[in-house]
């Protein structure tokens, strides 16, 4: 049984990712979300896809990506373009 480091819960079907050279345990892909996902820098949303990468920093979409940062609109479309 693994112990949920989000939520606390004692789990026989608990599952541990390896990320960073960091183990964590998780009870749920929902708690492993919670932990592990980027947060959009412009609407908050964690991002569970591939999302937008712009200099460092990280949006769940193209949209969110051109509107905070409009004046790198060309370098935020060649991005999502690849």
């Amino acid at each position: 049984m693994g112990t949920c480091e989000v939520c606390g819960n004692d789990y026989a079907m608990a599952f541990e990712v390896h990320a960073q050279g960091q183990v964590h345990t998780f009870d749920s892909f929902e708690c492993a979300i919670t932990k592990m996902a980027p947060i959009c820098e412009h609407c908050q949303c964690r991002i569970m896809g591939h999302g937008v990468d712009v200099g460092g920093h990280f949006y769940c979409c193209a949209h969110c990506a051109h509107a905070a940062e409009p004046e790198r609109a060309r370098t935020i479309q060649d991005a999502v373009s690849v």
